[in-house]
């Protein structure tokens, strides 16, 4: 769940930091697709990890859909960065 969440949230403040800088905006332009889908990819993996987490430390009867969740957006996102 932490190193989720750390991407997700330097992923976050990268596109903050590009919003901050107009004078390169044609520089980035290309970028800024790429970077709002991992930014969506990795904060939901982030809230299934958290949901998770969550579960388990409750011991709450839906946890294994949570683990299977997180199982899944870990897939997704192996799938759409492993080099091709």
């Amino acid at each position: 769940m932490g190193s989720a969440v750390a991407l997700a949230i330097g992923l976050l403040m990268t596109w903050i930091v590009i919003l901050l800088l107009p004078a390169d905006e044609a520089r980035f332009a290309p970028e800024r697709a790429p970077l709002l889908r991992a930014i969506a990819v990795f904060t939901l993996f982030s809230a299934a990890a958290a949901g998770s987490f969550y579960g388990e430390l409750r011991e709450r009867s839906w946890r294994l859909g949570a683990h299977g969740a997180t199982l899944a957006m870990l897939a997704m996102a192996v799938w759409m960065y492993w080099p091709r």
